[in-house]
């Protein structure tokens, strides 16, 4: 069996360092600081999985995160599932989001690793 690719995109900073756990749970761990970068990672690389920090950009004209590019390219590949990390007080940017692109899994900030472990382990 192939080991499943696991791309960790992390802006803020925000929460623990997560690759033990990815790597426990047998994926192969590639992480980027920045959606641009992650984005071209995926096109060279396409990830099983998506793991990414949401956070609200009021500023932004056209859109309301951070993600949303990096969303958009995980949906035209086949079979990617994505998770997003996000602050509760971000909820309703978060849901607008969602109404648009494909959310397999949200997961309020401070992760709980046995949370996200549980919905990892489904995709495994």
């Amino acid at each position: 069996m192939t080991q499943k690719a696991l791309l960790s995109v992390i802006e803020l900073l925000g929460f623990p360092n997560l690759r033990p756990l990815y790597e426990r749970l047998g994926f192969r761990v590639a992480t980027e600081f920045s959606v641009r970068k992650g984005i071209a990672l995926m096109r060279k690389t396409p990830p099983d999985v998506v793991v990414a920090d949401f956070f609200f950009q009021p500023d932004f004209r056209d859109r309301v995160s951070n993600v949303e590019s990096l969303l958009a390219a995980a949906q035209k590949l086949p079979g990617c599932k994505t998770v997003v990390f996000y602050e509760p007080s971000h909820q309703a940017a978060l849901d607008k989001v969602k109404q648009r692109f494909r959310i397999d899994a949200a997961l309020t900030l401070p992760v709980k690793e046995a949370e996200l472990e549980a919905v990892l382990r489904a995709w495994v």
